[in-house]
């Protein structure tokens, strides 16, 4: 998909949202801070992919209609940790 300038700004515009809201969230200066009096410092690296789709644009034919996904315990607790459903 090609995007135009504006939605290039939008896409720029929501990760810039996104980041904002990880460097002011408390619950991860706590856990950093918890890190430090534990003696480690930590490097935090995220992968922010962001996905677009045209309004009216069928999502039917993108997705297969039975999906599997091979989950960890880890990887349910981080879910479950960000509120996501699944």
């Amino acid at each position: 998909m090609n995007l135009d300038q504006n939605a290039k700004d939008a896409v720029q515009s929501l990760s810039d949202a996104i980041n904002s809201a990880v460097e002011k969230s408390f619950d991860v200066r706590d856990a950093i801070e918890n890190l430090r009096e534990l003696g480690y410092e930590s490097v935090l690296t995220l992968k922010l992919e962001i996905g677009l789709q045209e309004i009216g644009g069928s999502r039917e034919e993108e997705f297969a209609e039975n999906l599997e996904l091979d989950l960890t315990d880890e990887d349910v607790r981080t879910l479950q940790r960000m509120k996501i459903r699944f």
